[in-house]
């Protein structure tokens, strides 16, 4: 062998080669160690209206740092732009109503937003799930801000009989498609609380869509050997995995929705044009991601040209394809997507066009929907 030192291991210099290579490496950030034990694992989404979620979902939400700063930034910025400094200087207080408070980071984060606004604010944090209300009353309990400040209400917001109009409407209600988690519906059945000129943070979210090729994905759903895990669209944080196209915008929700009627369905036909160089590939499915502007500039995102530095709330989403479609070099994939909504459930229904027709994945919402 190529040997060790004098009277040491053979192997003694590939180990201390080995141990060099390793002091090298760079230290995994803090997101990245949330993240390493999700890479292309499949989740289902959360059914946040239907289930109440867990004290563990809470605090590995509540983890996200970066996520709270920029809602306080966003309530700043909204508490300065409605309230002057005259106004602020006579004691104007904003009526600040947090919807889906849960165990209460995006109150405190009203609070500080306050504070550093030096704004003064009544804050009604509304919340059904009633796990979540006890950790609130604790706070409350603990806190003489949040007794004199801070409102804790009971109820479901879409059916919520509010006291006084809002100024600011403040939720975290998004999922990792932007709409996939009911935010349209809840806001638009909270927004009749919200003043004429009230302020809804977020202001907008956009979804994005690209086609990609993952293997691992594909048979992770096929392993379950049925239609259903073949129409669902996941929670993925997506790792080993290739892109055919740069992502495209797909749905549009504004806050406060002004529409008459309402109506939150939406379809769109995506033509994608292969990436440089590609050579030919498998489609295995679609990855997809949002940016939110909550208020002014400040905005959360996980669409990668905008994505959040730091922000781990929120993985991609991953609609599956039950059959690959072979991608030949040079030619677009073109699709279909729908968001449907009845008046018990939402979902999504989507389609390859080209090169190839796929199926209509997910029909009627028979697979996989979001109970409203």
């Amino acid at each position: 062998p190529a040997g060790g030192k004098e009277g040491g291991h053979p192997l003694q210099l590939y180990w201390e080669y080995m141990v060099y290579l390793f002091r090298r490496m760079e230290q995994i950030d803090e997101q990245q160690m949330h993240e390493v034990g999700y890479r292309d694992y499949l989740q289902d989404p959360l059914q946040p209206l239907m289930d109440n979620l867990e004290n563990q979902t809470y605090e590995t939400f509540e983890k996200d740092d970066t996520k709270y700063l920029q809602y306080e930034r966003a309530v700043q910025a909204a508490l300065m732009d409605r309230v002057t400094d005259a106004e602020a200087a006579s004691g104007k207080v904003t009526v600040v109503m947090v919807v889906g408070a849960g165990r209460g980071p995006l109150v405190q984060a009203s609070l500080r937003a306050s504070t550093k606004a030096k704004r003064k604010i009544k804050v009604y944090a509304v919340e059904k799930n009633p796990n979540a209300l006890i950790t609130l009353q604790s706070i409350m309990a603990g806190s003489d801000r949040w007794k004199e400040e801070v409102t804790l209400v009971h109820a479901d917001m879409r059916h919520w009989e509010a006291p006084e109009p809002a100024d600011i409407m403040v939720s975290e209600l998004l999922g990792s498609f932007g709409d996939n988690e009911l935010s349209p519906e809840c806001l638009d059945g909270a927004q009749r609380f919200l003043a004429e000129d009230g302020i809804s943070i977020p202001t907008n979210y956009i979804s994005y869509l690209a086609p990609m090729t993952c293997s691992k994905l594909h048979n992770d759903c096929k392993a379950y050997k049925d239609l259903l895990h073949m129409e669902t669209a996941y929670v993925v944080k997506v790792h080993n995995v290739s892109m055919l196209a740069e992502p495209q915008e797909v749905f549009t929700f504004v806050h406060p929705n002004k529409d008459e009627p309402i109506d939150n369905t939406r379809t769109l036909k995506m033509a994608f044009d292969p990436l440089p160089d590609l050579p030919s590939a498998t489609c295995h499915g679609f990855v997809g991601y949002f940016d939110s502007k909550l208020y002014g500039d400040v905005h959360i995102s996980t669409y990668p040209p905008t994505a959040t530095p730091g922000m781990f709330s929120w993985f991609p989403i991953y609609f599956p394809l039950k059959d690959p479609i072979h991608v030949p070099a040079g030619r677009k994939v073109e699709c279909q997507f729908w968001r449907c909504v009845s008046t018990s459930k939402v979902w999504y229904e989507w389609a390859v066009t080209s090169p190839t027709i796929s199926h209509i994945h997910n029909v009627n919402g028979r697979s996989s929907w979001v109970g409203l």
